[in-house]
Parts: structure tokens; C-alpha cells; sequence
């Protein structure tokens, strides 16, 4: 259907916007306007019904947005960081990523689509000559901008249309949710992760370089040996961020050398377990002065005293290495009796 096909009463009325424009050219004006070409109206702007199936189809392009974004969030929450599938010619891809970039961009292109489809069916397409005026806006410029402003916001339909207005709302409120879910990757949620490791009542120390569990007998006076917990495996995807908090210093003294109390009374025949992670910056501790019982960091230099509760005695490190609790099971292995009492490794103090 063209507008020629339409009774001229029911076309919409054209508006002069010529604005001075010369038609004839002359000596002062060479160049004459040669005008807009005549306005071809669009089925929606004379047949209710097809403006409303224009308007059912921006309702459905945002609608599709917000379901996107939905998914968008639903995939990131349940679909692992490590499952991958299949994606002809592609090959394998990881399966959040795949679901993440489609819905977002989904979500993303339905909002565009919407609003372009929107303004080519429902939108007023009328073209307007305007004349260039001063920058500085005089109050007739200003007046006439809130006036096309509110005639543009009429001519939108924004208030008649409430269905597109309605879903268009809602898919600009739900998209920047997307953005406030990737938040989660910045770091771990606040939980308690840091105030505990895999140390347990009944947790074996096991010799890090042999992966056999340790009895009294195997630690020597003057000795240092590494141990990690029962049940850790290198191959273990975890493995790093567990012997990160778990690593333990295995060291032998004299009973009647051990200074401190709790340590003595925390220990087993004078062999004392003690964090691996420094608590300056959580570099691995690994020189031990076999006379003075002290063991040195070899990043800053944070020197501790493992006869007198692993007190800073010398460097940079704030606090003294957290001591594990021990004793040895009916099989006669040494083995946790607690995890650790205190938070190890370096930062925590600060962040909370």
C-alpha cells in the first residue's frame, strides 16, 4: 500500500520547513535550493494495525534482550570454567565462553535492532531543514530546542506506545547486570578461604620429597624437612593454591632449647612444625641456621626464631610464623591434631 492509495484526509499533514530557503537563483544567491524531494509515508503512519505489528516487534526484540541477559547470568553461575564442547568449523572452545559471548551479544544486538526498527517504522521520518545559528544559544534557540525536544519525544510515541516502552526499560535495566556479574572474577568471595588450609586432626605430614608419610625417628636433630598434608598430589589442579597455605617447615630441637611454652607443648619430642610462607610477601622459607635455630627468608632477608615461637627477630616480615599443632598416631606417624590456629602467608593482616 503507497500513500497515493490512501484518501488524502487520512495522510498525516505536511509541515513548511523551508526557513528562508531561495528557490530562484540570482546575482547574491548563484545557488538555488532545489529543496527536499516529495515525503513518501510509511504503511505505519496511515494503517493502525501495521504500526502495532511494528510495535509488537520491538516489544519482542527487547523482551529477547532481557531473556539474553538472563542466560548471560545463568551460564556464568552454572556452567563450569573448564567444560569445553564442539562448535562446528570451529572445533573445541570453552562452553562459558561460547555461552557468555552469545547471549551478551545477543542481548546486546536485539537492544540495537530494537531501537533501529523502532525508529524506521514508528518514529517520525520526516526530514527537517534547520538553519546554522551562533553557538552561543540565544533564549529563542533555546526555547525552540526543549520545544523539538518535546516534539520529538511526541512524535516518538514513547508515551502511547507503553509496550515498547515498558520492554525497552526492562532490557536496558537488566543488560548492565552483565557487567555487575563479571565483578565476580576481580577475586574470591569474602569468605573464610584464608583463615584455613588442609591441615585436620589426623592429617599425616608427609615428607614433600619422598611422599612418605614421616615418623619421629625419620626427623633428625638439627635437621630441616618439608611436608605437605595427607592426600595433596602434584597433579592435583588445586595443588598450588593448597601447599601455597599448607607447606610446613619440619624442624628438630633439643626440648630443654624450645623457649616458648606453646611451642613446647605443641610439638613432639622437640620437633616443631612450623609455615613454610613467609609472612612478608609469602615467599617460601628455606635456610635454616642449625645453631641458632633460625630460619631465614631469602627474598627480604625476615629472619625467625624457631626456638622462641618463630618470632621476627631480624627484617621486613610483621608477624611470626604460625605454628601447627602435632603428635603421632597409633601407627607411631606424626600427624596434625588441628590446622593451623592463626591465618598464614603474608597481606592478610591488612586485608581483613
Amino acid at each position: 500500500m503507497s500513500s497515493q492509495d490512501i484518501p488524502e484526509e487520512n495522510l498525516p499533514a505536511e509541515q513548511d520547513h523551508a526557513h528562508g530557503a531561495v528557490t530562484v537563483a540570482d546575482e547574491k544567491n548563484p545557488f538555488a535550493d532545489p529543496g527536499l524531494p516529495p515525503h513518501e509515508h510509511r504503511i505505519q503512519d496511515i494503517d493502525e494495525r501495521a504500526a502495532k505489528r511494528s510495535e509488537r516487534a520491538v516489544a519482542f526484540l527487547f523482551t529477547l534482550s532481557m531473556l539474553a541477559t538472563v542466560g548471560f547470568i545463568a551460564s556464568f553461575v552454572t556452567i563450569p570454567a573448564d567444560k569445553s564442547i564442539f562448535v562446528f568449523p570451529i572445533g573445541h572452545i570453552s562452553a562459558l565462553n561460547f555461552a557468555l559471548g552469545l547471549t551478551l551479544g545477543t542481548a546486546l544486538f536485539t537492544i540495537g535492532a530494537g531501537a533501529v526498527h523502532w525508529a524506521r517504522t514508528l518514529m517520525s521520518d520526516v526530514e527537517v531543514a534547520d538553519e546554522r545559528h551562533p553557538i552561543a544559544a540565544s533564549p529563542e534557540v533555546r526555547a525552540k530546542v526543549h520545544a523539538d525536544f518535546k516534539a520529538g519525544a511526541q512524535e516518538s510515541a514513547i508515551g502511547r506506545r507503553k509496550l515498547i516502552r515498558n520492554t525497552m526499560f526492562g532490557a536496558l535495566t537488566l543488560v548492565p547486570l552483565s557487567g555487575v556479574v563479571l565483578l565476580r572474577d576481580l577475586g574470591p568471595l569474602p569468605e573464610d578461604k584464608l583463615r584455613h588450609t588442609l591441615w585436620a586432626k589426623g592429617k599425616l605430614l608427609v615428607n614433600m620429597n619422598t611422599n612418605e608419610p614421616l615418623r619421629p625417628s625419620d626427623v633428625a636433630v638439627g635437621s630441616l624437612t618439608f611436608a605437605m598434608p595427607e592426600g595433596l598430589e602434584e597433579h592435583d589442579e588445586n595443588f598450588q593454591n593448597e601447599i601455597a597455605k599448607a607447606a610446613l617447615m619440619i624442624v628438630r630441637l633439643q626440648p630443654e632449647n624450645i623457649k616458648d611454652k606453646r611451642e613446647l607443648e605443641w610439638s613432639h619430642e622437640g620437633i616443631v612444625a612450623y609455615s613454610k610462607i613467609c609472612t612478608h610477601v609469602g615467599c617460601p622459607i628455606s635456610l635454616y641456621e642449625q645453631q641458632t635455630h633460625h630460619v631465614l627468608c631469602p627474598c627480604h632477608q625476615s629472619t625467625f626464631d624457631l626456638s622462641d615461637g618463630a618470632r621476627v627477630i631480624f627484617g621486613p616480615a610483621g608477624h611470626a610464623l604460625p605454628q601447627l599443632r602435632i603428635g603421632v598416631n597409633d601407627e607411631g606417624y606424626l600427624e596434625a591434631l588441628s590446622d593451623f590456629e592463626e591465618p598464614v602467608g603474608p597481606a592478610f593482616w591488612e586485608r581483613g
